[in-house]
């Protein structure tokens, strides 16, 4: 758990027990960060007041980004996209409790294979301005939307590196001929299930902060205009997300109907092959009946049958072709 009195002239460093001075400071309110939650945490949080519903969200995971407004603070989860190993998104959860004096921010559980760095980049990046003098937050709720601002980018920060690979996947899907299919139509869905997550993400988060913004406490003042301003960002993210799933779901309709087509000639050549081989078949099977039998071989009768053979052939392949088969 990491303490820090943010005031005029940066952010200070602070013991957990300082907090509980928080209302006795009117040019600073206090800003706690808890990378992992534990019991201290918990016990920072009851007695600041929040409400059991807060500590119970902030102790667990959540999986659906929420808000909820209480008297004096509100609780609000967004969700920030990493991209892990095989196409995998992470998760990473971000709860905040925003009040008149303090500002809670809390990492939600991650994946125990990300290092937890990962997970404060928002959080981080917003600290490093302060701490260098580009950013001075005049309260809670300014630095909750610089923070969340953070996490709108993060989500375009995906889009876009998706979007820099989709034109080499077009690229390779025309140029394909369809020799390894398998993984062609993997990194495809793959990018697909980026997409669909990240939307999933902004457009959830969209709606959490137009809820914000309706809030009764905030309704008349600068905060909801920031709240507003964050649900235009993530609405933004959302529609990137579409446009570019749109490309995406065309390059998999060409790569479709590029498998079709090669399967649908095919099946025409195969059917070219089956139409000239079955008179063959026919006139051999009568002729190897055990009904006929001869104790020698014929040559006139049988170079006799081998050319009424070819004939029905070629008559058939010269059908065939007019036809368009091949």
């Amino acid at each position: 758990m990491e303490v820090r009195f943010v005031d005029a002239s940066g952010a200070h460093p602070r013991e957990p027990e300082d907090v509980v001075e928080l209302f006795g400071h009117e040019q600073g309110f206090f800003w706690v960060d808890v990378p992992v939650w534990d019991d201290a945490s918990e016990a920072l949080l009851t007695g600041l007041g929040c409400h059991s519903m807060v500590v119970e969200g902030c102790r667990q995971r959540n999986y659906v980004p929420t808000v909820h407004g209480y008297d004096d603070h509100v609780f609000v989860t967004t969700q920030s996209p990493y991209l892990g190993d095989a196409g995998h998104v992470h998760l990473l959860e971000l709860d905040q409790i925003i009040a008149h004096h303090y500002l809670v921010t809390v990492h939600g559980p991650i994946n125990p294979g990300l290092h937890q760095s990962v997970a404060q980049v928002e959080t981080d990046g917003v600290l490093a301005r302060i701490e260098a003098g580009r950013f001075r937050p005049g309260s809670p709720a300014e630095l909750s939307y610089a923070i969340t601002s953070a996490v709108a980018r993060r989500q375009s920060g995906l889009i876009r590196e998706v979007a820099q690979r989709l034109p080499g996947l077009e690229r390779q899907v025309m140029a394909s001929q369809l020799r390894d299919p398998e993984a062609l139509l993997e990194q495809l869905f793959l990018i697909r299930h980026e997409l669909i997550t990240t939307r999933t993400m902004a457009a959830q988060c969209h709606d959490i902060w137009v809820r914000m913004a309706g809030i009764h406490r905030m309704a008349d003042d600068p905060d909801a205009t920031r709240a507003r301003d964050l649900a235009d960002q993530f609405d933004r993210v959302r529609s990137l997300a579409d446009g570019e799933a749109h490309f995406l779901f065309g390059v998999i309709e060409l790569y479709q109907t590029k498998v079709h087509t090669k399967m649908t000639v095919a099946m025409e050549r195969l059917a070219v092959i089956a139409a000239v081989t079955l008179p063959i078949t026919a006139i051999a099977s009568v002729y190897g009946m055990n009904v006929i039998v001869s104790e020698h071989t014929h040559y006139t009768e049988l170079v006799f049958v081998l050319v009424v053979m070819a004939a029905i052939s070629l008559a058939l392949l010269r059908w065939a072709r007019r036809q368009g088969w091949w």
